[in-house]
């Protein structure tokens, strides 16, 4: 899932701008991955761990390339400095205020579940502009195929290590999912001519 940003990746080196790419993905993506990869090294889940380094690199280059390219840089390098200002007192929070064991295992599941919420609603922002348009080119379609088989097999992950934490935040992704491939049939006049799109028929 965390890969099929590089389509977009591509598309800015070639075009020097960010036009149709949406930017909040990538930033809150980062600090869903960030939050987990805390998670997992108090879990000591390998899995976790592994699987969100590569995400969080894969962001931190996305997010960097995305304010190299776009023209307006000056809002996105503030909601990049208030993420990062969350995070960290985010961290100072977690590794200083509360005591180690379940009761830090237990908040930070819970916040890192309502940022994967976010992570995951955070595509549907320009929803009510794609219905009135019938346009769904600010929307990735290998993004919604990858974002559907991720969060199912997150949900089936944590369902066999009965960690509520994982399960319940990844079913949004799957409901997410679904709305967007509603969106992508419905305007498919439209979006059969989006880059996306085609690479997805090919």
């Amino acid at each position: 899932m965390f890969s099929t940003g590089l389509s977009d990746l591509k598309k800015m080196r070639e075009t020097k701008n960010t036009d149709n790419i949406q930017f909040l993905p990538f930033l809150t993506t980062c600090l869903n991955n960030l939050g987990w990869l805390y998670y997992g090294i108090l879990k000591r889940d390998q899995t976790l761990i592994l699987v969100n380094v590569i995400g969080a690199s894969l962001q931190t280059l996305y997010i960097v390339v995305f304010i190299n390219y776009t023209k307006q840089k000056k809002p996105f390098l503030s909601q990049t400095l208030f993420a990062s200002g969350v995070l960290t007192a985010g961290w100072f929070y977690f590794s200083i205020f509360l005591p180690e064991g379940e009761i830090r295992l237990n908040q930070l599941g819970l916040t890192c579940s309502a940022i994967t919420v976010s992570m995951y609603l955070s595509p549907l922002t320009d929803l009510v502009n794609i219905v009135r348009s019938g346009n769904v080119q600010c929307l990735s379609f290998p993004l919604t195929v990858a974002t559907f088989f991720t969060s199912t097999s997150w949900v089936l992950y944590g369902q066999q290590l009965d960690d509520n934490y994982i399960v319940i935040p990844n079913m949004p992704g799957i409901l997410t999912s679904v709305i967007r491939f509603y969106l992508f049939w419905k305007f498919s006049s439209t979006s059969s001519s989006s880059p996306a799109y085609k690479s997805m028929a090919m």
